[in-house]
């Protein structure tokens, strides 16, 4: 059972960074040092997007979307709650 546990939470770890990482790539494609197609950046959508998809349909506030910086937090909550 603790294994289990310590998976759990190596793979929230890794879904926490991997939400990070598209935040910032994404931030790098708006200030043009990035293009679109990079397969990082398609790699980190496909990780991410199953996570931030249900989020967006709330989180978002006029154009600004807050569904990455939600999902950390609701992540990091699920975390804390597995380790105990």
């Amino acid at each position: 059972m603790d294994a289990l546990l310590r998976l759990t939470s190596y793979l929230i770890t890794f879904l926490i960074f991997a939400i990070f990482a598209r935040v910032v790539l994404d931030w790098l494609i708006v200030g043009g040092i990035m293009r679109p197609n990079n397969p990082l950046r398609d790699m980190t959508i496909r990780i991410t997007e199953p996570i931030l998809a249900p989020l967006r349909r709330y989180t978002r506030i006029g154009m600004i979307d807050l569904s990455s910086m939600v999902a950390i937090i609701i992540l990091t909550i699920i975390q804390k709650l597995v380790a105990g």
